[in-house]
């Protein structure tokens, strides 16, 4: 009886390693896929990077070509704000002159009437 446990323990620990053979091998060609994928995404992120660097370059290139072009069009910019600040003003000074030159006319025509009306007194008496 003695040997059939023996052979029971020899049968079941020939099944625990050939289980733990089989297991270790999938371990293995999952840490083989692993290494694959690590390598892959180890050169996907070089170029990456590599792409990214280039289009850094190139944006930093165009920051500087529209900070020149700003800077060549600001003065026109002020120029324009000068001009309509004077605009504005001459705008001011002509409503002024207008009125004047209304208040002016009334008085005129009030002095023109008062003059026809002498001339024709004149005329009058005259006869």
């Amino acid at each position: 009886m003695l040997e059939v446990a023996y052979i029971l323990v020899a049968i079941a620990l020939i099944v625990c390693l050939v289980y733990l053979t089989i297991t270790i091998q999938k371990a293995g060609r999952m840490i083989d896929e692993t290494e694959k994928t690590i390598k892959t995404l180890s050169s996907d992120v070089d170029v990456t990077l590599h792409h990214t660097n280039e289009l850094l370059v190139k944006v930093n290139v165009l920051v500087d070509d529209i900070n020149v072009k700003v800077a060549t069009i600001d003065p026109l910019f002020t120029a324009v704000a000068d001009l309509s600040e004077s605009v504005s003003d001459l705008n001011s000074q002509a409503r002024v002159l207008s009125k004047k030159a209304s208040s002016a006319g009334s008085k005129t025509l009030k002095t023109g009437a008062g003059l026809s009306a002498l001339r024709f007194a004149s005329k009058f008496f005259k006869k």
